[in-house]
């Protein structure tokens, strides 16, 4: 057990570590572009807050919470998402006193009890975004923009965007009780997690994937019917703003989103690249969310996206990465001379911001050439006595074989020149 990670966790290095950064670069870069600051929230919060957040209807909140009760008798969860505790830090931060719209994102690790598979797991980590104060459509398309121009950028190119609207309050009120008459005809075909949903939350049994219910749902009423006019307006302006962005959408009637705090926008982004578990990157709105929590009514929209299912989209369509370590140069010696100077030079390199390695093994020099290839070294060297008694060291390419003659004082400004 003490050479075995915890079920549904990974461990992150190498190539996947190389990976993980480019797309963590990437995420900084876009989010930068489009005006997001980064947020950093703590791994665990009061249960309460997710309670609340997440809604008592969700699978996430039922059966999936790492929840405890630490030694001061607090009821404590892992968060199981990010949007919950950002909106905590919203409004014990007062950020709703500072110029509007409040524009974040974070990534950060979340916790769900859930079987582990392609792309997901018990630990997991989620890239969001969240934009509170504006409840105009310019706020969901700019938005859904920055998801699209990430998973573009990614190299993620093989997705649609499926869009929807559930509408306000009233509308979604009026639709769930439409839902519930048509679904009461056949209430008994139902699979026993729909039955309980039928009487807490019934627009969830639409994002059931059981086959059965999936059979009961083919004539189901639509959210789109039952759109007050605003509603209306609201997502058909939207939609022009996509248009005008030339951001290719499908209208899905089926979108609803697994949380219950959504509000008229939903939308996936769906993968054709990783078979049936397709959605790598899913949102919506939420103007009652932080109303919920303890705020004042606030309009917000975000979305999530997962960093392993990312990853695992990223490698459907490219392969996985080799893990291909390089240095600038490699500096070896021979006798404890030249080791002396050699780890003065090395440390003098890097603090020039050289990247260089040098023998920690006792190596032979043949030994140390072999290992000067493996970490991909760009030049290599050696230093031994006789280089020491003519302060001149032979730097050679490691790729087109070329060799230079320096004066050992000279090697830094060298290395500069050709980084």
């Amino acid at each position: 057990m003490l050479t075995n990670a915890p079920r549904g966790t990974k461990d992150i290095y190498g190539s996947y570590m190389n990976t993980w950064k480019k797309l963590e670069d990437t995420v900084n870069e876009i989010c930068t572009n489009f005006g997001f600051n980064e947020i950093r929230t703590p791994i665990f919060e009061h249960t309460e807050l997710f309670q609340r957040g997440v809604g008592e209807t969700t699978d996430i909140v039922q059966k999936e919470m790492y929840s405890f009760t630490d030694k001061g008798d607090r009821n404590i969860t892992l968060k199981p998402e990010g949007t919950a505790g950002v909106v905590r830090a919203y409004l014990e931060r007062k950020m709703y006193a500072d110029a509007q719209p409040t524009k974040l994102f974070y990534i950060t690790p979340a916790f769900r009890y859930e079987r582990p598979q392609a792309g997901r797991y018990r630990q997991f980590h989620q890239f969001g975004v969240e934009l509170f104060g504006s409840d105009k459509p310019s706020a969901d398309a700019e938005v859904i923009a920055l998801a699209a121009n990430m998973l573009k950028n990614l190299g993620i190119t093989n997705v649609e965007l499926h869009i929807n609207s559930l509408g306000g309050p009233e509308c979604r009120k009026k639709y769930n009780n439409t839902l519930k008459e048509f679904l009461s005809k056949n209430i008994d075909s139902l699979c026993p997690t729909c039955m309980e949903r039928y009487e807490k939350n019934p627009l969830r049994i639409l994002d059931c994937k059981n086959e059965k219910c999936q059979a009961v749902l083919k004539d189901a009423p639509l959210a789109k019917d039952e759109l007050d006019t605003e509603c209306k307006e609201h997502f058909e302006e939207l939609l022009r703003l996509l248009d005008a962005m030339e951001i290719q959408y499908v209208v899905d009637p089926w979108i609803v989103r697994g949380l219950d705090y959504y509000t008229r926008t939903v939308f996936e982004f769906i993968s054709k690249d990783i078979g049936a578990q397709g959605t790598v990157c899913g949102g919506g709105r939420y103007d009652k969310l932080i109303e919920e929590c303890g705020g004042s009514p606030t309009p917000a929209v975000g979305f999530g996206a997962g960093i392993e299912r990312l990853i695992m989209t990223m490698e459907a369509i490219n392969g996985s990465n080799e893990d291909k370590p390089t240095r600038d140069i490699y500096l070896g010696y021979v006798g404890e001379n030249a080791k002396k100077t050699t780890f003065a030079l090395v440390n003098e390199l890097r603090n020039n911001n050289i990247s260089v390695e040098t023998d920690l093994m006792s190596r032979s020099v043949k030994a140390q050439m072999k290992y000067a290839n493996k970490i991909g070294a760009r030049y290599s060297a050696i230093i031994g006595d006789n280089e020491l008694e003519e302060n001149s060291v032979r730097i050679k390419n490691m790729e087109t074989r070329e060799q230079i003659d320096l004066n050992i004082e000279e090697i830094a400004k060298y290395m500069k020149e050709n980084k």
